[in-house]
């Protein structure tokens, strides 16, 4: 008794043009539509999932700088969740956003100690 090891051993290990055909076309079908699937899914995915919603969104970057001997004496309490009304300065607006999402952002504290 013999097995056989496949539909290739089955039909003599060969498949007709016609059939090679459909398989490679159904092939490109499925890996293009995946592409555009994708693209459209995860385009749409990474504008929801932005962390900065409304703080210098005509900017390409945003970036505020700080020098150290501009700092108050004491601390400086710098926004990283991006959902601060006194944006670059933190407002506490981290503890809301992170019972929202299940996050664990905090701020940026400096300390200047210096007179």
């Amino acid at each position: 008794c013999q097995q056989s090891s496949g539909i290739n051993a089955e039909y003599g290990g060969k498949m007709d043009a016609a059939t090679a055909g459909l398989c490679v076309a159904s092939a490109l079908f499925g890996a293009a539509l995946g592409y555009f699937y994708s693209i459209k899914f995860s385009a749409a995915k990474s504008a929801s999932s932005c962390c900065n919603t409304t703080i210098k969104k005509d900017c390409s970057k945003v970036v505020d700088c700080a020098d150290m001997e501009d700092l108050a004496k004491g601390k400086t309490v710098y926004c990283r969740c991006w959902q601060s009304k006194k944006f670059p300065y933190c407002d506490g607006s981290h503890n809301a956003y992170n019972l929202k999402t299940g996050d664990n952002l905090g701020p940026l504290v400096i300390t200047n100690n210096k007179e």
